[in-house]
C-alpha cells in the first residue's frame, strides 16, 4: 500500500518517538503497511497465543459428551457467559468495522451501540431467554423446529450456516491482514496461519474453550484499545483538538453529533434519517441480530439456570455501552491524524490503497511505542479470533444438531455427533478461508456485514417475534414468510447495485432490513389465514400466552439478591443508555 513520502517528517513534527518514526520509515521504504514490531511486541503476541492454546487444552479435559462440546454442559456462571457474550461480538464488526465507521461518519456510529444493540440485548434477556432456556432447545433453529416445523427450521438452519461461514470469513480476512502487516507474509498464508490457530482450540475444547478464551480476549481488547485512545487523543490535542479538526474536515460539525445521522443513513431529510436509524437499525436490524442470532444466544444457553441465562446479555450490555469510546473515537482520530486516512476522506479522487478498515492499524503504527504496540496487536488478534471462534462454534452446533442429526443421520450414539461437531469445525474453518477474500472487496467492512444482517437476521426476527406472541401463526406462514423476507432484502440490495435508487452510507441495509421485516409480517399474516395452526397444547414453552410463568422462571427467582435480578439490572442499564443518548449523542 503506497505511503506518502512526507509521512515520517509529518509524524516526527507531531512529536513521535524515534522508534515510531523508524517504523514509519521502514513502511515507506517497503511501500506497504508494515507495523515494524520489535522483539518485545512479538514476545507479547506469542505469549497471548500460548494462553489461547493452553485454554483449549484445559477445556478439552471437560469434554466427554456432545452437550459439553456444544453447550459447555449448561454449567457456566453468568458473569463468564456475560463477558463471553459481548466478547463474541468484539470481532470484525466491533473493532475494524466500527472504527472504520468512526473514521468515515464520526459520532453517528454510536447508534450501533446505544440504539442498535443495548435495547435489543435487554429485550433478549428479559423476554426471550426464558423461552430459549426453558424449552431446553440446543439452538435457535431447533426453537424454530418446535414452533413452526421442519420447513422454517430447514430454511433457518441453512441460512444461518451460510451466514456464519461468510461472517467468519470477515474475521479471518482481518485476522490475516494483521499477520500480513506484522510479519509481511503474503495475505493468503497469513489467512491460513490465523485459521489454523482458531481451529486448534475450538476443535480441542469446543464451546468452553471458545467462551473462556473470549473472557481472556475481552480484557486484552480493552487493554489494547484504551491506551490507543488515550495516546491518540494526546497526539491530536485532546478532545478540543479532535473536535476542531473534525469540524474543519469534509464531514463538518455533523460528525460530532449522533443525531440525525444523515451521512450514515444516506437520507437528506432529518426526519427520514431518524426513522431509518430507529426503525431500520434500532428495531429491525438490531433486534433481528441480538435476539435470534445463535452466535450470541449460545453463550446464554451455556449457563446453569434461567435467571443466569437472562443475566448473560444484560451483563454484556454494560460494557457494550462504553466500548464505542475506545473503538469509534480512535477511528475519528485516525481520520484527522493519519495522512493516508486524511487523504482518503478529503480527496474524492483518491487513488491509493488505504481503506477505512485500516484506520486502527494506521493509528497504531503512528502513535504506539514498542511494547504498547504488542499489546495493541494482541488486542486486535484477540478480537478477530473471538469473532471467528464464535461464528465457528455456533456453526458446528447448528450443523451437527439441526442439519446432520435431523436430516442425514438420526439416532446415532452421542460420541458420533461429537465427532461430527469436530469435523464441522474443520469444515467451517475451511469455508471461512474460502469466503475471507470476499470481505476484501469492501472498503468499509460494516457495509458488508450490515448487508448480510439485512438478508438473514431481519426476516428471521419478524417470523420469530410474530410466532412467539401470536399463537394463531401457522407452520406454513413461518417458512413462507421467512423465505419471502430474505428474498425481498436481496432484491433491494440488487436494485441498489443496479442503480435503480441511490443511497450513500449504510442506508441500503436499513431499507433492505425494513422491507424484509414488513413483507415477512404481511406474508405471514396472509398465509396464516389460509393454513392450519398447531394445536395449543404443542405451543407450551414456545408461545407467550400458552406458557405458564412457572416455566419461564427459576423456582428460587424471588430469593435472588438484588444484583442477580434480571429485571432490576436491565432497568439500570436502560436508564444509563438513555442518558448516554441524551447527553453524548
Amino acid at each position: 500500500m503506497p505511503f506518502d513520502a512526507s509521512l515520517p517528517e509529518a509524524t516526527v513534527a507531531l512529536g513521535q518517538p524515534a522508534a515510531v518514526a523508524s517504523r514509519q520509515l521502514a513502511a515507506v521504504a517497503s511501500g506497504q503497511l508494515r507495523l515494524g514490531a520489535d522483539p518485545i511486541d512479538y514476545a507479547l503476541v506469542a505469549l497471548y497465543f500460548v494462553f489461547v492454546l493452553g485454554i483449549g487444552l484445559l477445556a478439552r479435559q471437560r469434554v466427554s459428551t456432545s452437550l459439553d462440546f456444544f453447550l459447555s454442559g449448561r454449567s457456566l456462571p453468568a458473569w463468564v457467559t456475560g463477558l463471553a457474550f459481548i466478547s463474541a461480538n468484539l470481532g470484525a464488526v466491533e473493532i475494524m468495522g466500527m472504527s472504520a465507521n468512526g473514521a468515515e461518519y464520526g459520532m453517528p456510529t454510536m447508534h450501533y451501540f446505544w440504539i442498535g444493540a443495548v435495547p435489543a440485548m435487554l429485550f433478549l434477556g428479559i423476554v426471550m431467554m426464558p423461552f430459549y432456556y426453558g424449552s431446553k432447545v440446543r439452538s435457535v433453529p431447533e426453537f424454530m423446529l418446535r414452533r413452526f416445523g421442519p420447513g422454517a427450521h430447514l430454511v433457518n438452519a441453512l441460512s444461518f450456516a451460510v451466514a456464519q461461514v461468510l461472517i467468519a470469513g470477515v474475521n479471518l480476512y482481518l485476522l490475516g491482514s494483521i499477520v500480513n502487516a506484522l510479519l509481511g507474509w503474503p495475505l493468503w498464508i497469513s489467512v491460513l496461519a490465523a485459521a489454523a490457530i482458531v481451529l486448534s482450540y475450538i476443535t480441542l475444547g469446543g464451546l468452553s474453550a471458545a467462551i473462556y478464551n473470549e473472557v481472556l480476549q475481552f480484557f486484552i481488547i480493552v487493554a489494547a484499545l484504551l491506551p490507543l485512545t488515550i495516546v491518540g487523543l494526546h497526539k491530536v490535542g485532546g478532545w478540543d483538538g479532535l473536535r476542531n479538526k473534525v469540524i474543519a474536515g469534509p464531514g463538518g460539525a455533523e460528525q460530532l453529533h449522533a443525531w440525525p445521522g444523515n451521512e450514515l443513513t444516506g437520507f437528506g431529510n432529518n426526519i427520514a434519517s431518524v426513522i431509518g436509524i430507529v426503525f431500520g437499525l434500532g428495531f429491525v436490524l438490531s433486534f433481528g441480530y441480538w435476539t435470534t442470532n445463535f452466535v450470541e444466544v449460545q453463550r446464554a444457553l451455556a449457563t446453569h439456570s434461567i435467571s443466569a441465562a437472562q443475566r448473560t446479555p444484560i451483563i454484556g450490555a454494560y460494557p457494550k455501552m462504553f466500548i464505542p469510546f475506545i473503538v469509534v473515537i480512535p477511528g475519528m482520530i485516525s481520520a484527522v491524524l493519519v495522512p493516508q486516512m486524511t487523504e482518503l476522506k478529503t480527496n474524492p479522487d483518491y487513488k491509493g490503497d488505504a481503506t477505512y478498515n485500516q484506520a486502527l492499524l494506521y493509528l497504531m503504527k503512528d502513535v504506539l511505542p514498542n511494547g504498547l504496540l504488542g499489546v495493541g496487536l494482541a488486542g486486535l488478534l484477540a478480537a478477530f479470533m473471538a469473532g471467528m471462534a464464535a461464528n465457528v462454534s455456533a456453526f458446528n452446533t447448528v450443523f451437527s444438531y439441526d442439519l446432520w442429526q435431523r436430516y442425514v443421520k438420526r439416532d446415532r450414539p452421542d460420541h458420533y455427533y461429537l465427532t461430527v461437531g469436530r469435523l464441522a469445525t474443520v469444515g467451517a474453518t475451511l469455508g471461512a478461508v474460502g469466503t475471507a477474500f470476499i470481505a476484501g472487496n469492501f472498503s468499509n467492512m460494516m457495509d458488508y456485514l450490515q448487508t448480510l444482517f439485512s438478508f438473514f437476521n431481519a426476516p428471521l426476527f419478524a417470523t420469530f417475534i410474530l410466532g412467539m406472541f401470536w399463537k394463531r401463526m401457522t407452520p406454513a406462514a413461518g417458512w413462507i414468510g421467512l423465505v419471502t423476507g430474505t428474498a425481498a432484502a436481496i432484491v433491494v440490495f440488487v436494485m441498489s447495485k443496479a442503480h435503480v435508487f441511490e443511497l450513500s452510507g449504510q442506508g441500503v441495509s436499513f431499507v433492505a432490513a425494513a422491507v424484509a421485516f414488513v413483507l415477512d409480517i404481511v406474508v405471514s399474516v396472509a398465509v396464516t389465514q389460509v393454513s392450519q395452526p398447531k394445536p395449543a397444547a404443542e405451543l407450551v414453552g414456545l408461545v407467550y400466552s400458552e406458557t405458564p410463568k412457572a416455566m419461564r422462571t427459576d423456582a428460587d427467582a424471588d430469593s435472588l439478591p438484588w444484583y442477580q435480578r434480571p429485571g432490576l439490572l436491565a432497568g439500570i442499564a436502560l436508564v444509563l443508555v438513555i442518558l448516554l443518548n441524551v447527553f453524548v449523542g
